[in-house]
């Protein structure tokens, strides 16, 4: 039952992924974000992973959305002015969807998923180890920068806008 869990929420994150990336309109797009770090989450529960799966809400799909729908509400972003494709263009699109669908073909041939799900030491004690020690901490401590400074970002070109 696990494994076709798995197999249902794998499809409803790539598909969300793929509308993320798809959709014109910005607010649509980051629902279907939503929705995919939802189905992300109930894929780690299943792995043995309850607190990330938790995490993965809490800070993903609350916190950092929450973020991000705030920025396209603040810049007042409008729906994208569709585009002109070419020959070419269409062409190179389908060839890199193919190797794509390839590439996910061979990687479910090879796995061993179906069999088994492996469980993960994901436990609060060693994600706090993991993520707090002196290899990660540099990174986690650039995250939080990182978010920082888009927010600035974001207010400052709000307030550019709002001044014209």
């Amino acid at each position: 039952m696990d494994g076709i869990l798995f197999y249902v929420f794998a499809a409803v994150a790539l598909l969300c992924a793929l509308v993320v990336v798809g959709q014109r309109n910005p607010i649509y797009s980051a629902f279907a974000l939503v929705v995919t770090l939802c189905s992300l989450s109930v894929i780690y529960g299943l792995l043995g992973s309850p607190f990330i799966a938790v995490l993965q809400i809490v800070v993903y799909a609350g916190a950092i959305m929450v973020l991000f729908l705030f920025v396209l509400m603040l810049l007042s972003v409008k729906p994208e002015e569709p585009m002109r494709s070419s020959r070419a263009l269409r062409a190179t699109a389908g060839g890199l969807v193919a190797l794509l669908v390839a590439q996910g073909a061979v990687a479910l041939y090879r796995s061993e998923i179906a069999s088994a799900v492996p469980t993960y030491d994901a436990s609060t004690t060693r994600m706090a180890q993991e993520l707090f020690s002196e290899h990660f901490l540099y990174v986690f401590e650039a995250t939080s920068i990182l978010i920082l400074a888009s927010l600035v970002g974001a207010v400052a070109l709000a307030r550019k806008e709002r001044a014209k």
